[in-house]
């Protein structure tokens, strides 16, 4: 007997609702995105997994987790879904950028979006690692080299950095003139950085590696002042709030990403997205 006979479901839709819990990680969550009550999702999934005969999903009071089985189940799901959003699209003749964008990005990206009417977005700003998996993201923008075989990476810019200071700190500690005098300067150290607190600069001789230190280290980019993106800074640059040195020597440019799930079918959402910070990133000088 078919599954909506048995259990009054389209399976479809239990599909549908099973993703958005694990990606939202709550069922009151998906029943507020759904217009329903979190009893009607709590049915949709025990149905399903009523039907299939195993447990798909664990909960506690904070937190719902896949089993075994149920992340099986959830990568044929988005496969699924995904060829079902291909299959209608191909009705159309041309897709539309429609729906919710999940985005994630790095936090001084928060300010970029406001093109396509159809799209509302979904922002998880963070400067750490994030899985775009394990998150339920479309996209994530990610920022320097972080190979992952199981993603599509499309470079929609590079970065050029530079080293700055405030005057102040200039007038106390002098200027560096090469890379090495930064070894007794007092610098702030992105945890993030794939190099840690080893700089890489590019001069005439080739690249040119500093372990560097200081009193103060952050995870945050907001935080960041020295030996970061330029785009970061340029109005201070400008006002001469910030004087960059050691012009001789630029930090290696760091590449700047769009990232996101291997799949036959690609939402325009997406690459509407990507298209458009692609374009925005060409006009900008700093980028």
């Amino acid at each position: 007997m078919p599954f909506w006979n048995r259990y009054g479901m389209d399976r479809i839709a239990c599909m549908q609702t099973f993703v958005r819990a694990i990606e939202m990680k709550s069922f009151s969550a998906v029943a507020r995105e759904q217009q329903t009550t979190q009893p009607t999702i709590s049915k949709q999934i025990a149905a399903l997994e009523k039907y299939l005969g195993v447990q798909l999903i664990t909960r506690s009071t904070t937190n719902l987790s896949l089993t075994e089985e149920g992340k099986r189940y959830y990568q044929y799901c988005q496969q699924i879904l995904e060829t079902v959003a291909e299959a209608e699209a191909s009705l159309t003749g041309k897709e539309r950028a429609t729906g919710i964008l999940r985005l994630g990005c790095p936090v001084l990206f928060g300010e970029i979006m406001k093109r396509y009417p159809d799209v509302k977005i979904d922002l998880m700003m963070a400067d750490s690692f994030v899985d775009i998996v394990e998150n339920g993201l479309d996209l994530l923008i990610r920022i320097g080299n972080r190979p992952d075989s199981s993603l599509i990476s499309h470079r929609i810019g590079t970065t050029r950095r530079v080293t700055v200071a405030t005057t102040g700190y200039f007038e106390q500690a002098g200027e560096p003139q090469t890379p090495d005098d930064l070894v007794d300067r007092d610098c702030i150290v992105y945890t993030h950085l794939s190099t840690g607190n080893e700089w890489h600069f590019q001069g005439t001789d080739g690249t040119i590696k500093v372990q560097v230190g200081g009193c103060f280290q952050t995870n945050s980019s907001v935080a960041i002042r020295a030996a970061v993106p330029v785009w970061m800074f340029g109005d201070e640059i400008y006002r001469g709030d910030l004087k960059v040195v050691l012009e001789d020597y630029q930090p290696t440019p760091l590449p700047i990403n769009g990232v996101y799930r291997r799949s036959r079918f690609y939402p325009a959402k997406i690459t509407c997205f990507i298209d458009f910070l692609e374009a925005e990133f060409k006009l900008d000088p700093w980028v």
